[in-house]
């Protein structure tokens, strides 16, 4: 079954006073385009998405991004060791110093040194904490799951639609092939008298180089081989709806090789009906590859 390129899936989760949401988006491209928004300090989260996606997802434009929010009211106060070692060394200073000039000093209390600038403060966990890398890694691989999801969900959607479209080729083919069975007679009865016109205004003319010649032109108006070749497309992109795999570039080229072979049917039609047949074509293979262009 294919799967769209085009998804989106969302997941909020928390630790403690830390909050997150997720966001991820896909949409069409030709190659995997992975574009990721997460807050500095998360390197090892990087990594381990990067590793999530690459073996689940082989074409899309993916944008995913992460919002982390704190609870400054569920913070508590912790000493920065090393700004009270600064404080104490400093305080010891001024004591000995004091005490050499004869000057006498209250002993500072703890309350004085917790005053200090920077000695007391608010413990908050580290972004790239082991605990916080590892709930934000296992809630990223829900989030891919539902992102996942839904593409197949979409890919359900797309599969009837082009799978119709291939069906509407197939008729407009075959009509394509009755209408160039029809034009026989008129061809032959048109050769025929071009070759009466020739053969009267000239008469000198090789009777067997104009044969050859309206031989050649007959060839040039056989649109047998472009029949058989669309044929031949249809049932290639019908065998790639069927797998389980990645089509979409696959199904894109067979998309190029349709309009191609239908622009040829109606440059070599000569006559009204082969027209009409060639332009409906044109107007599917068109509309067909308009709905490709989102499968992975």
């Amino acid at each position: 079954m294919i799967r769209s390129m085009t998804a989106f899936a969302s997941r909020t989760g928390d630790l403690g006073p830390v909050s997150w949401v997720w966001d991820m988006r896909g949409v069409n491209a030709r190659g995997l385009d992975l574009r990721l928004r997460l807050p500095d300090g998360l390197d090892r989260l990087e990594r381990a998405i990067r590793a999530a996606i690459s073996p689940m997802i082989a074409r899309g434009s993916i944008n995913v991004a992460l919002r982390l929010t704190r609870d400054e009211t569920a913070n508590t106060l912790a000493v920065n060791e090393t700004q009270l070692a600064f404080v104490l060394k400093a305080l010891d200073i001024v004591q000995e110093r004091a005490f050499a000039m004869g000057v006498t000093l209250a002993q500072p209390t703890a309350a004085d040194v917790l005053a200090q600038r920077g000695v007391l403060g608010a413990a908050v966990a580290g972004d790239d904490s082991a605990d916080l890398v590892a709930a934000l890694t296992q809630d990223f691989s829900a989030l891919l799951a539902d992102f996942l999801q839904m593409r197949a969900a979409e890919g359900a959607a797309l599969h009837p639609v082009i799978a119709a479209q291939l069906a509407q080729i197939a008729d407009l083919t075959d009509l394509a092939g009755a209408a160039a069975a029809d034009r026989a007679p008129q061809q032959r009865a048109a050769l025929v008298a071009a070759l009466a016109k020739v053969t009267d205004s000239v008469p000198e003319t090789d009777p067997a180089r104009i044969t050859q010649e309206l031989a050649l032109i007959a060839v040039k108006s056989d649109v047998t081989e472009e029949i058989d070749r669309l044929r031949a497309h249809v049932a290639a992109a019908q065998a790639l709806l069927a797998q389980d795999q990645p089509a979409g570039r696959k199904l894109d080229f067979l998309a190029q090789e349709f309009n191609r072979e239908a622009n040829t049917l109606c440059a070599k039609a000569q006559s009204a009906p082969l027209t009409a047949i060639g332009l409906d074509l044109k107007a599917v293979i068109d509309q067909m590859r308009e709905q490709i262009q989102n499968v992975e």
